[in-house]
């Protein structure tokens, strides 16, 4: 099976950037708001279809929902993530090693085949608990 070959788009670009220069794991809202004033023809609605597409294709991943809102990370590599689930805050847990060991230990007991997990904690950043 031939993979699809995506032609260059401006728009495409400028989502992957954004995201390769923040770590504030962005919604589509955010990213699509950064970007307007300089791609004023950008619709929320190519922001959130490039996003799929990225997604499917890994080049970028969803961590967490937070507010009813899907957030990005333009990190694909295998790390792990804090969310603060009082202000939405997260954070790379880059630390964290990814324990391939742990892929087994739970293959063993699903019986299928597993390729990854991610890790993500939930809890109160430092800022929130110190209100």
């Amino acid at each position: 099976m031939s993979e699809k070959v995506r032609k260059f788009s401006r728009k495409r670009e400028a989502i992957r950037t954004v995201l390769a220069n923040t770590k504030s794991h962005p919604t589509a809202e955010w990213i699509f708001s950064t970007l307007k004033p300089e791609i004023p023809d950008l619709s929320l609605a190519t922001v959130y279809r490039n996003l799929s597409e990225m997604k499917e294709n890994g080049e970028v991943q969803s961590v967490a929902f937070w507010g009813g809102k899907e957030r990005f990370d333009g990190n694909v590599e295998k790390h792990s993530h804090f969310v603060c689930d009082k202000c939405g805050r997260i954070d790379d847990f880059d630390f964290i090693m990814h324990d391939k060991e742990l892929d087994g230990v739970a293959q063993s007991h699903f019986g299928g085949k597993i390729d990854f997990h991610t890790l993500v904690f939930h809890g109160t950043c430092c800022e929130c608990v110190n209100e």
